[in-house]
This record gives C-alpha cells, structure tokens and sequence, in this order.
C-alpha cells in the first residue's frame, strides 16, 4: 500500500519530529533504515523503506530484524547525525519528498526522503546540495558523493485526483493504523510478490543458460565425430592418384583398405583451388582441432550445467525464506544476471585450468590426481570438506575426489566409477583389482613432515574393485581433459 502526499502529511504532524535527538540507527536491508529518536514525548522508531513493494515512513512499534552485517549507507549516518537533533521535518508540497533538517554541533545537514515507488531513495547533502552520500547510488541521476541535488518535483499527470486520508482499522494514531496494517497485511502481500520475482528472475536465468547448452551440446556433438575428418583426409589421400586436378568432389567407397564391409558411396568437399595433400592436410586440421577443443568444450558445458543446477539450489532457498526484509535483501543479490554468467564461465575456467583429471558423469564432478603434485593441489585448493575422498590401499598413485552436491548422497555407480579410476591410476594397475577406503575431506589430516599429498584418513569406509576396461573405456568419454 502506497501512502498518498495527504497520508504523509498527517504522519509527520503526528510523530512532531522536530526537536528529537537522534540515538542510535541501523540498516536492516538495502532499502530499510530505521532511526531511534527521544524527544518530549519519549522514545520513538522512526521507519523508513525504499521498498517499491513497501514504499514508506512512519513511527514502528514492532521490534525489526537487524541486519547481520554493517552496512555502508547505515555506517555513514552514524559518523554524520548520531546526536543529531531534527530542526525541521516537512514535505515539500505534495510531492512525497520529505526533508529533514539536522544539526549536530556545527555542522548542519539536509536528509531527502524521496518516497516514490519506482525512484525512491534517501540522500544527504550538505547546506548547499552538496551531496554527501545516498542510499542507492545512482550515476545517471547525479545521485552520487559530490553531485548537486536539487528536489525534482514530480509531474503527475493524475495529480488532479483528489486524495483522502483512508480509514484504517483499529484505534489510535494514523501511524499505529499505518505499522499495524503493514504487519498484518504487508509482509505476507511483499512476500508474494518477492516470490513471484523470484521465480521470474530465475526463469529467464534457466533459459540463457539452457539456450547456451543446447548450442554447446550440438557443438559437442559436431566434435566427437571428429573421427570422420580423419577418415576423409586418409580417403582424399588414397585417392591422390586419380582426383582431377580442380575437383570439387571425390566420390569413393566409404571403406577404401578393405578392413571393412562398408562398400557405401560417400561424398567428400574439395577445395579446387587445392592439391590433394593440401585437401588432405585441412581436413587433418579441422581433426586436430575438434579432438583438442573437445575437452574445453566439455568443460564449458560441465560449467554451464554446474551453474543450472546452482541456480535451482539459490532459487529452492530464495522460495522458502519467510521474511520478506531477508528476501529482498537475497533476491538483490540473485537478480544480477552478469554475476550468474560470469560464474558459469568462472566453474568452466576452473575445470580446464584444474590440476589433474576431471569427469562429469551425470550431475557428478569426478576430479582426479595422477601424481603427489596434483593431489597435494587438489587437496588445497579445489575441493572442500563434505567432498569424497578416495585412495587405493598399499599403493602410491592417485586420489580420487567426489564433488559434494548438497543433499545428494553419491550414487553407487558414480562410487564405482570413482574407484576404477583410482585403482587405473594407481600402482596396483596391474593387478586389475585394489581395495580402497575413502571418506570427506574434512577426515583427512596431514601426516606431520610427510612428503607432498600424504594424509592420514579417519572415519573411513572399505571398498573392493575389480577393474572394469569397459567401464574406464565409457569413462573416457565423459573426460573434461
């Protein structure tokens, strides 16, 4: 519910705030600041919200959630109008900009209060307009430090409307009715509302990610056939002898050595321009490009699904969060889109600049170290404490990490994949079976003046693998590089 200039008004003749002092003052969000004044009449909270779900001021009975963190708008006022007392508190004409004069010593200072829905803000300046600081810093506006304020008064083409100071229920004061309402009506209608942003902000998230994908996965798909250039070099090779000088095709068998049966015609594109080494010699090239950047590819898409499956988890959380202060406060954060994209880029980064080896099987991220060097990494700086940690018994070689997923509990076969790659990457090779014991991170400790990597685990588990070449074979596919 927005308050009309009328409503405004009526709320600064009766909280009469000129004379208090101002005591203390903190920030609970963003865009909510509350000011505790004393004055002839006693205490008084005094709320102010920038909200355009909850645009507002008045004096607030109820105790408020305080923010966990200080926050700088907040940090400001105190160094300025803590024992500070309000000369003058009014709202220049109807416009729902309120100015409050303050004095504390000898320095004097001008707080607007510009309660519009879509253009709210709070800022102080000096005598003169200097500004200070605002609440929301807004460069276009020249809402900045050291810009010049002067109130725009608003033009609404509706101002014709006549406006009345409603009726609320209850007894006392228009700002009882006022902070009553709101805290029976405003929370659970701004918590709607909060909610219903939410969900759209997070969908139109899901969708740039998910369109990326969908051109990633066909780029993919172009890649892992990159056998067929190969192939296609070795037939224009083949048939060197014969290809007319300026073809624009060769037409042959698609098997060409006879180790096949496939005796199918196929077609291959020619560049007339070229020798058949030289067609040959591009076609090796598109090869060696495809297979080399099969596993960056792999990894910007491991990224990309990485970043979907975090913005479920942020929009899960944002969903059952019941206080709309905090939800706002979060949902400021979740709107950025930029900062969504660049950590969806950041966790491709990090998968092709990772030590070791890394594979996605599924939802699951299977990093692996060869050596004592890449375990010792991995170790410090690429897995944390709920993550699964795994190592073959009696044999130097690799460990195998399990990146946690939260509320997950690792699948048995994303388990055994795990443990063939440790028993395949470790010195018991050969033997084609290994028992491993494996246990979270966080059950590791150094072993004191031990060499690189070595730790000692606790609260671990047992189990046996028999190598599976077929399953290391499927393994391989799903390697990011």
């Amino acid at each position: 519910m927005s308050l009309n200039w009328k409503e405004l008004d009526l709320i600064l003749s009766e909280l009469e705030l000129p004379g208090m002092r101002i005591q203390k003052l903190y920030q609970n969000s963003y865009d909510l600041l509350i000011l505790e004044l004393y004055g002839k009449k006693g205490p008084c909270r005094l709320l102010i919200s920038l909200s355009p779900l909850a645009c507002r001021i008045h004096q607030c009975f109820r105790t408020i959630p305080k923010s966990q963190k200080p926050l700088r708008f907040a940090e400001f006022l105190k160094s300025r109008i803590i024992n500070g007392i309000i000369e003058q508190a009014f709202q220049l004409g109807d416009n729902r900009i309120i100015r409050l004069d303050i004095r504390r010593g000898e320095n004097s200072y001008l707080v607007y209060i510009r309660l519009w829905s879509n253009a709210a803000n709070i800022i102080v300046t000096d005598t003169e307009g200097t500004i200070l600081d605002a609440m929301k810093r807004l460069p276009k506006k020249g809402e900045i430090s050291g810009g010049n304020y002067k109130p725009v008064l608003e033009q609404d083409p509706v101002r014709t409307k006549q406006y009345e100071i409603r009726a609320l229920p209850g007894d006392g004061s228009f700002n009882k009715g006022i902070d009553n309402w709101y805290a029976k009506y405003g929370s659970a209608q701004s918590l709607e509302q909060l909610r219903e942003e939410t969900v759209k902000i997070a969908g139109k998230n899901r969708q740039r990610i998910e369109t990326a994908l969908t051109r990633l996965r066909e780029k993919e798909a172009d890649y892992a056939g990159a056998e067929r250039y190969k192939t296609w070099g070795d037939l224009i090779l083949s048939n060197a002898a014969v290809l007319a000088q300026g073809a624009a095709w060769l037409e042959t068998p698609a098997s060409f050595n006879g180790d096949t049966e496939d005796n199918s015609i196929i077609r291959i594109e020619l560049d007339p321009r070229k020798s058949a080494p030289e067609n040959a010699a591009q076609y090796y090239e598109k090869y060696r490009k495809a297979k080399s950047g099969l596993g960056e590819l792999r990894a910007e898409i491991s990224g990309l699904e990485q970043g979907l499956i975090t913005l479920q988890e942020k929009e899960k959380r944002l969903l059952e969060e019941n206080d709309p202060v905090i939800l706002e406060a979060l949902l400021k954060k979740f709107k950025t889109a930029k900062s969504l994209s660049e950590a969806v880029k950041t966790e491709g980064k990090k998968a092709i600049n990772r030590p070791g080896l890394s594979f996605a099987i599924g939802e699951w991220l299977i990093l692996v170290g060869r050596n004592a060097g890449e375990n010792d990494q991995l170790l410090r700086r690429h897995v944390k404490g709920n993550d699964l940690w795994l190592h073959v018994r009696d044999w130097a070689g690799s460990y195998v990490f399990i990146k946690n997923r939260p509320g997950k509990t690792v699948p048995l076969e994303v388990l055994l994949d795990a443990g063939n790659l440790a028993v395949f990457y470790s010195k018991g090779r050969k033997n084609g079976r290994g028992d491993l014991y494996y246990t979270q991170v966080k059950y590791l400790r150094r072993a004191k003046n031990g060499p690189k990597g070595l730790v000692i685990p606790t609260q671990e588990k047992n189990i046996s693998i028999t190598l599976d070449e077929k399953r290391i074979k499927k393994l391989e596919s799903a390697r990011l590089q």
